[in-house]
């Protein structure tokens, strides 16, 4: 494990201090990240199996500018093309690349770009990834909104003219139970006409029941592919099994979610292989399931509180650009999402080429859009942030943007009859 992950322990107790020492310095100390729990539902599905099995054989070193251009001239990119385009070979060929992921997106999307934003409800958690700000070990302001609350974040939120919110808690079942979000999805669908959810993975049963209550869609990040990386960043907790969460989103498809959408948090690994692993997980499963709507988002590490020197291995922006123009090129029918995390020339940028939503008007902190968004004091209670953010503007500020280069912003796309 590598000590730019590390968050400043002064705060916790002798015991906890001791624990955590411990599960950082002793493998033997944690359990097998590849057994399920009791709890936890297991389905029969091949496709770990083959995203795995390619990921494992990339070899990405092998791949030359002769391979590039003919991924380019292909007029359907196959597999072996989209491994040509995301080698260091493609990164002289970024513009030709860039051309092509244009067109596709044309093709695809028209000149539009889809606009969310998230709400935070709890920043509990029940983990030790150790580059989260959430996680249990980082001494952090933690708050879980009560149904009021909730109701009043949705309120500021809808008055700015956003459509479409996406619900993310940290990951703990103890202060966020499915109930609980249950309950915030059927606020949500009184004020927006799309409602995601980014929650820990749950069961198939527990998807339909939150899909009952409104969800229309369900982000789950994978983090990385690399189930041994994964092991020694996810130290403690349910999210340390690789294999549940790697299936959350065939589960949510079972469980009748319209849409599902995918990432690797490139950085944290060997990011082409990571990126390679996240676009055939969608591959793979809308082949199983054709009817489903599948988008991949891009998210790289950012700093978080008590640790701000977190930042991703070896993916820059060119790297992240390149990722972007294969994907699209790869996976032409398949939305692209670029967060916050970005910053807003890199954005204004990408929607133009491979990238077809956009989040604004963002807070990743629990109870405070309505300071944020009015710029009054704050006169409660709030709680921290889960990560910096790069990019702040308004809903207002980037629909003026989008619309500034010659886009148009769109606040939904699916109406219900």
């Amino acid at each position: 494990m590598e000590n730019r992950f590390l968050v400043d322990s002064d705060s916790l107790s002798e015991e906890a201090l001791k624990r955590k020492h411990r599960l950082e310095t002793d493998p033997s100390s944690r359990t097998d990240h590849m057994a399920y729990m009791e709890e936890m539902e297991i389905i029969e599905s091949d496709v770990c199996e083959n995203v795995i099995s390619q990921m494992k054989s990339y070899d990405y070193t092998k791949y030359t500018a002769k391979d590039v251009k003919a991924a380019l001239e292909h007029e359907t990119c196959t597999i072996e093309d989209f491994k040509a385009l995301l080698s260091p070979a493609a990164e002289p060929f970024l513009e030709q690349m860039a051309q092509r992921a244009r067109l596709e997106t044309g093709k695809h999307f028209g000149n539009t770009v889809y606009m969310f934003t998230p709400l935070y409800i709890a920043n509990y958690c029940e983990n030790y990834c150790v580059y989260c700000g959430f996680n249990c070990y980082n001494k952090i302001s933690r708050m879980k909104l009560s149904m009021e609350q909730i109701e009043h974040e949705m309120q500021v939120i809808a008055q700015s003219g956003m459509e479409e919110i996406l619900l993310l808690t940290g990951e703990s079942r103890g202060q966020s139970n499915v109930e609980y979000i249950g309950e915030a999805c059927k606020l949500a669908r009184k004020y927006f006409r799309m409602v995601g959810l980014e929650i820990y993975p749950v069961n198939t049963d527990e998807y339909r029941y939150l899909h009952e209550c409104g969800a229309d869609y369900v982000t789950v990040f994978q983090e990385t592919y690399d189930a041994d990386k994964y092991e020694t960043l996810h130290l403690f907790g349910h999210k340390r099994v690789w294999p549940y969460r790697f299936d959350a989103q065939e589960r949510a498809l079972r469980g009748g979610m319209r849409g599902v959408a995918f990432s690797a948090l490139l950085g944290l690994s060997d990011f082409r292989k990571d990126a390679l692993a996240s676009a055939l997980h969608v591959y793979y499963l809308q082949r199983k399931y054709p009817y489903a709507e599948m988008s991949l988002s891009c998210p790289r590490l950012r700093p978080i509180i008590n640790n701000d020197k977190i930042s991703p291995l070896d993916v820059h922006e060119t790297q992240l650009c390149q990722i972007l123009c294969a994907y699209r090129i790869f996976l032409p029918y398949v939305g692209i999402t670029v967060s916050s995390r970005e910053s807003a020339e890199f954005r204004n940028g990408i929607v133009k080429i491979a990238a077809t939503k956009v989040s604004a008007g963002v807070s990743t902190g629990i109870g405070d859009h309505e300071s944020k968004y009015s710029g009054t004091e704050a006169d409660g209670q709030q709680g921290d942030e889960q990560f910096e953010i790069s990019d702040s503007r308004s809903l207002s500020a980037m629909y003026s943007d989008i619309t500034g280069e010659g886009l148009q912003p769109v606040l939904n796309d699916y109406l219900y009859v």
